[in-house]
C-alpha cells in the first residue's frame, strides 16, 4: 500500500512539473517563435534540459551519488529550480498584462504586417530588382514577444538578485528580548545565533568561512548554532565545515540538530562538531552564569530512536532561574512552554526562503521568523545563514542574530 501510496505522489508531482514546464514553453518559447526558428529550438531544449538537471540534482544529493557528481549537478540543477520558479510567476503576471498591451498596440494602429523599402529617389530601372517586403511581426507575435521577455528578464533578475545576497553571506541583526528571571548581573548577555548554514555540494568552505567571520566580528557572549549545519556526509563536508573551529566567544559555542542532520549521519556529525571544539546539547543543559542554557534533539531524530526529550533537557531544574533553550524546529515551542521555558531560539523555515514560499512555511510554523510571545515564553525563530537546495533567496535575507538578553531588574 505504502508503495502504491508514493507512487501516486511521484506520478502527480511529475504531472505538475510537467505541466508547469509545458506552460512556460508554450509562452515564453512556442508563441514567440516560428516553427523552427532557431531560438524555438534552443528554448525547448533548455526547457526540457533544466527540469532534468533539477531532478538530477535532488536525486543525487539525497542519493549519496559521487560528490563530484552532486557539485557538477547542483550549481544548474538548483539554480533551475529557482529560476522555474519565478519563470512560472512571471508568466502568469503576464497573462494580467497581455490584454492590456494588445489593446494598447490596437489603439496604436499597428499594422498586422508591412513592407518596408529601400527609400529612393528615382523609380528603379527595368534592371534592378524590387525591393524584398520585410514583414513585421503580427500583433499577436509582437505582444507574445514583450511579455514573454519581460517575464524571462523579471524572473532572471530576481535568482541573480536572489542567488548574489547568499553569495555575499548573511547579515547582521540584533535584537533585544526582557526575561523577568534574569539577573541584573546577566544583564546585555549577547547570543549570536546562526541556523541553517546548509553546507553541501553548492555551498562549502569559503561560505562557511564568511559565516565564522561575521559571527566572530559581533564579539558575542556565547554562540547558538541551532541545526541543519550540513547536507551531506562528514566524509565529503568536514573540510567545508573545518572554519568552524575559528568560533570565538567568551562562553564557547553550542549545537543542536536540525532534520537535516539526521538525513547526513547525525553521530557522526555531532562527533565532528565536537572535534571542532563546539559543545554539543543533545537533551542536554548547561549552566550558565544568570540562566541555564539547554537544547533538545530535531524531531526528525525519533526516525532513529533520537527525538527531542524535554523531561531530560529541563526537568530537575531551578525553575526560579531563567532558562534559554536551543530547538530546530519553532513547532517545539508548544513543549517549551509546558516546561517553563523562558526563551526558545530556533531556525528551520528559512524565512520561507523563495518567496511566497513564506505562505507555506506560515501554515506549517507557529512563527516563520522574529520574536513572538507564546504563553510566559519569548520564541525567536532565525531566517537561518544559508540556503537548501537553490542558494538564492527573495523575500526572505540570510541573517545572524545578536539576541541580547535584558533583565527587567536593571
Amino acid at each position: 500500500m505504502a508503495i502504491v501510496v508514493i507512487a501516486l505522489v511521484v506520478l502527480v508531482a511529475v504531472a505538475v512539473l510537467g505541466g508547469a514546464h509545458w506552460y512556460v514553453w508554450r509562452r515564453l518559447v512556442r508563441d514567440t517563435t516560428r516553427a523552427w526558428d532557431p531560438a524555438r529550438v534552443t528554448g525547448t531544449a533548455v526547457l526540457i534540459a533544466g527540469p532534468l538537471l533539477m531532478i538530477a540534482a535532488l536525486a543525487a544529493e539525497r542519493g549519496g551519488a559521487p560528490f563530484w557528481l552532486q557539485r557538477a549537478l547542483g550549481w544548474p540543477g538548483f539554480l533551475w529550480m529557482a529560476l522555474a520558479i519565478y519563470l512560472l510567476l512571471a508568466v502568469l503576471a503576464g497573462e494580467v498584462l497581455r490584454p492590456l498591451l494588445r489593446r494598447f498596440v490596437e489603439r496604436r494602429g499597428r499594422p498586422e504586417t508591412a513592407v518596408v523599402d529601400k527609400p529612393s529617389l528615382d523609380e528603379p530601372s527595368p534592371e534592378e530588382p524590387s525591393p524584398q517586403p520585410l514583414a513585421v511581426p503580427s500583433r499577436r507575435l509582437f505582444v507574445s514577444r514583450v511579455v514573454g521577455g519581460a517575464a524571462a528578464a523579471a524572473a532572471v533578475g530576481t535568482v541573480g538578485y536572489g542567488t548574489y545576497g547568499v553569495l555575499r553571506g548573511p547579515s547582521v541583526k540584533r535584537i533585544t528580548v526582557p526575561l523577568a528571571k534574569l539577573p541584573r548581573s546577566a544583564h546585555g548577555f549577547r547570543i549570536a545565533v546562526v541556523s541553517d548554514i546548509h553546507l553541501g555540494p553548492v555551498l562549502g568552505r569559503g561560505f562557511a568561512q564568511r559565516v565564522v567571520d561575521t559571527i566572530n566580528s559581533t564579539q558575542p557572549d556565547l554562540i547558538a548554532v541551532v541545526g541543519d549545519l550540513v547536507d551531506g556526509s562528514v566524509k565529503n563536508l568536514g573540510p567545508a565545515a573545518a572554519p568552524l573551529a575559528q568560533l570565538r566567544a567568551r562562553h564557547g559555542s553550542f549545537f543542536v540538530t536540525g532534520n537535516h542532520e539526521y538525513f547526513s549521519g547525525a553521530e557522526e556529525w555531532l562527533e565532528e562538531v565536537r572535534t571542532l571544539g563546539i559543545h554539543t546539547l543533545e537533551n542536554a543543559r548547561t549552566e550558565l552564569p544568570g540562566f541555564y542554557l539547554a537544547g533538545v534533539n530535531d524531531l526528525q531524530g525519533e526516525s532513529e530512536g533520537q527525538g527531542p526529550d524535554f523531561g531530560k533537557a529541563l526537568g530537575d531544574r531551578d525553575t526560579t532561574r531563567a532558562c534559554v533553550l536551543l530547538a530546530h524546529q519553532p513547532v517545539q515551542i508548544h513543549e517549551a512552554v509546558k516546561h517553563g521555558v523562558d526563551l526558545q531560539l530556533s531556525g528551520h523555515t528559512h524565512g520561507g526562503q523563495l518567496w511566497p514560499g513564506n505562505f507555506i512555511a506560515a501554515a506549517a510554523n507557529p512563527t516563520v521568523a522574529g520574536l513572538e510571545r507564546y504563553g510566559d515564553t519569548e520564541l525567536y525563530v532565525s531566517r537561518g545563514a544559508g540556503a537548501w537546495g537553490p542558494p538564492t533567496r527573495v523575500g526572505a535575507p540570510s541573517d545572524i542574530t545578536v539576541v541580547e538578553l535584558a533583565s527587567k531588574q536593571a
